[in-house]
């Protein structure tokens, strides 16, 4: 069924309430009158049943008393009178019986066959009981005071019967009769009513589809419906302006159109010039970009190789003093030699003392070549792109070492947690340059207030290809406006104090391009910050590792 068909129109809806209204009501009155009639009835041949038995046992009484069948059976024949009686039956407690009823005589109207005993059922009929077309009723029966027996009557209830049906004949008669006239005015009032709804909504229909709003709905003779047809009529004419002044405003719009073309065409061949010249520009500070980044490198290996050189200086240095000092020693050792005045105690002075400062020497030349090879390592690592296998540790250390001169500086305490045993194969030159980026940053920003910071760095194999770093710093943190956007280009909390803003940058670059992986960022202001990167490798045994 669809959704029109299942509509109720008007029309059918008032009838429909109508006649239900009237059906309801009728039914109602004819079962109210019904039942009235019915009980009036039924109270007059009851109230009938009762008076004759009252007037059999009243007269009986002395007869029934002293147990007279023949003069009790002349005074029950009397209610051959009454047509509705059927049987009578005198019961009468019998001295000789104790005092059991016993049957003492009856009668029966002719035609009427016998009825048998009904003593056991006097104390159920002491109020008429109607059943089968019969009424029954019993009667005590007293004589000085005493009672000496019962009156049992049976009438019939034909009477009664077809009053009933009479009265039901006739209540369904007036119900059909007010049903049909009910249906007739209710049809007609659906027609005054109704219909001018019904030629308002044809009205309405043909308008929107003719959309001719100038056209006016006729007037009512109902006082509702006129004010509807008055609010229809007004919204027509306000329809009617509005059509009129869009059609204006169409007219204008054509006009302008027109007028805009040209304009357009004028904009368009600006706006094109103007986007050959942004993209002229965007080339350019692309460029500027690159060389800024390469700049940012540059001086992060030109910081990288000053501290290297003074850190390098250190340990050359104490060697020439220790060398110096020999040769003054040799010197003098060689002068008594000569002279014939070398002593044993000064022979074995200088063979102490060549030994301690060898040893200084020797420590000291050793220190500085495993500096210039980490220096090397990091160098190399921070100027090629191709893989290598490497110990994750080894290299994280090497990176701690080349950044040595920039962290005795300070009190912060570097932790690496790593298998010692891991070896990867990817490039270290972009971790190399992560995780200096990543200490810079944790030394100039987060431990800006502060000489005792801790920096956590873990790396271990998330799958069999894929690493994972961790880098983390109890410092201040990030601030909510920087963390949104800390890997754009020129982001920086040090403006006009040295900071481009490219270091984050360059991190991320080297993380998603260099090593094709991923970065994350998680810090809260004066919680420190931790770095999630995860980038794909090889894994390799420590026998593949080149140096």
């Amino acid at each position: 069924m669809t959704a029109t068909s299942a509509r109720l129109s008007i029309r059918s809806l008032f009838l429909w309430v109508i006649m239900a209204i009237a059906t309801i009501t009728l039914v109602l009155a004819t079962g109210l009158s019904l039942y009235l009639q019915i009980s009036s009835y039924r109270e007059d041949l009851e109230e009938t049943v009762v008076m004759l038995a009252n007037i059999i046992s009243e007269n009986a009484a002395q007869d029934i008393a002293s147990g007279d069948e023949q003069s009790t059976m002349r005074h029950l024949s009397s209610a051959a009178q009454a047509e509705i009686v059927a049987h009578v039956h005198a019961y009468w407690y019998n001295p000789n019986r104790s005092d059991d009823l016993s049957f003492l005589s009856s009668y029966h109207k002719p035609g009427e066959p016998p009825i048998q005993d009904q003593s056991r059922r006097i104390h159920l009929l002491k109020t008429p009981s109607m059943g089968d077309g019969t009424v029954e009723v019993a009667r005590p029966v007293t004589y000085n005071d005493n009672y000496v027996g019962y009156i049992y009557l049976s009438a019939s209830a034909a009477k009664f019967n077809s009053l009933v049906g009479q009265a039901i004949l006739l209540n369904l008669g007036v119900m059909f009769v007010m049903m049909i006239l009910t249906l007739i005015l209710a049809l007609r009032l659906q027609s005054v009513i109704v219909g001018p709804i019904e030629s308002m909504a044809d009205f309405l229909q043909r308008t929107a589809r003719l959309r001719d709003y100038s056209a006016r709905t006729p007037t009512s003779s109902i006082n509702e419906l006129n004010i509807l047809t008055d609010a229809v009529n007004v919204l027509l004419a306000r329809m009617q302006d509005y059509v009129q002044k869009q059609h204006e405003a169409e007219e204008q719009h054509r006009q302008l159109n027109a007028s805009l073309e040209d304009i357009v065409s004028q904009r368009t061949v600006a706006l094109k010039e103007a986007n050959q010249e942004l993209i002229q520009t965007l080339e350019k500070l692309h460029q500027y970009q690159r060389q800024i980044v390469e700049n940012e490198k540059m001086a992060s290996l030109g910081d990288m190789v000053a501290g290297v050189a003074h850190e390098v200086n250190t340990p050359i240095g104490l060697g020439v003093t220790a060398s110096t000092m020999m040769l003054d020693q040799i010197g003098d050792i060689q002068k008594d030699f000569e002279n014939r005045t070398l002593k044993a105690s000064a022979l074995d002075r200088f063979l102490s003392d060549s030994q301690e400062n060898l040893n200084i020497i020797y420590r000291n030349l050793n220190r500085a070549a495993e500096l210039i090879s980490s220096f090397k390592q990091v160098a190399v690592d921070q100027t090629t792109e191709s893989s290598r296998t490497f110990c994750v540790s080894q290299l994280i250390n090497e990176i701690l070492l080349s950044l040595r001169p920039q962290l005795k500086k300070h009190q912060h305490k570097i932790n690496v947690h790593c298998d010692p045993t891991l070896h990867v194969e990817t490039k270290a030159g972009p971790i190399n340059q992560i995780l200096i980026n990543l200490i810079v940053n944790s030394v100039v920003h987060g431990f800006e207030d502060t000489e005792s910071g801790t920096i956590d760095i873990t790396a271990d194999l998330m799958t069999t290809s894929t690493l994972k770093l961790v880098y983390k710093d109890n410092g201040k943190g990030i601030p909510d406006e920087i963390r949104k956007r800390i890997f754009a280009p020129f982001v920086t909390t040090r403006r006009g104090q040295g900071g481009s803003g490219l270091g984050m940058h360059l991190v991320y670059n080297l993380v998603t391009q260099g090593l094709n992986g991923s970065i994350t960022l998680s810090s809260e202001e004066g919680k420190g910050v931790e770095f999630l990167i995860v980038f794909p490798v090889e894994t390799a045994t420590a026998g593949n590792e080149n140096e």
